[in-house]
């Protein structure tokens, strides 16, 4: 019996929050505190949720804006780190209310596609699964375009799929004090439980 297909999760946590400074934030964006925990710790609660195997790209010692730098240098790591992965699912540190269950129906959708690219509504968001068959595109990302050329390239091509979920919070991401403030709010409100392992939110 061939062993479960269990892609890994590449946490982007290198990013330097500008936004969130400008906006007011005293902290970076991801050690703001929401909740009972971090916004990283939100993240990575749902992400222990799933299951799957788990990469967290931080910042490099010595790297400044000028250098190795951006989402596709910080996607490019995760995958080099990783690659003996049966896939990635790319997950950027500043969505913390995902629900693990998302990124389970992405990690199994990714089995039997290329590219997954889930959406809520009409609207995109992340974890965006890439099969083995990406490796050395992802590997070559830099700059901070993300890996976006690539899923354009699997749609174009026809193996890119659209996952359709029932979660928000594949899209709600944390670049100002004011979306800290609304995801305070929708975890206030019961709307969304994170990490919870019963399949409701």
């Amino acid at each position: 019996m061939p062993p479960p297909f269990k892609p890994t999760v590449v946490v982007l946590a290198a990013g330097h929050g500008r936004r969130f400074a400008r906006s007011g934030g005293t902290t970076h964006k991801l050690d703001a505190m929401l909740g009972d925990g971090t916004v990283l710790a939100q993240v990575l609660r749902s992400v222990v949720a799933s299951g799957l195997p788990c990469h967290v790209v931080r910042r490099a010692e010595g790297v400044s804006s000028s250098g190795m730098d951006g989402m596709g240098y910080s996607i490019a790591r995760g995958v080099a780190a990783t690659a003996d992965a049966d896939g990635w699912l790319v997950l950027p540190g500043d969505l913390p209310l995902v629900r693990w269950q998302s990124l389970t129906a992405v990690a199994q959708s990714l089995a039997t596609h290329a590219v997954v690219v889930p959406q809520c509504g009409d609207q995109q968001g992340h974890p965006v699964g890439f099969g083995r068959t990406c490796r050395e595109a992802l590997l070559q990302l830099q700059g901070d375009t993300g890996a976006s050329a690539i899923v354009r390239a699997h749609r174009q091509a026809g193996t890119a799929h659209s996952l359709l979920l029932d979660d928000p919070g594949i899209a709600i991401d944390i670049d100002t004090c004011d979306d800290l403030a609304r995801a305070q709010a929708l975890l206030a409100s019961g709307a969304f439980a994170q990490g919870a392992s019963d399949g409701k939110r």
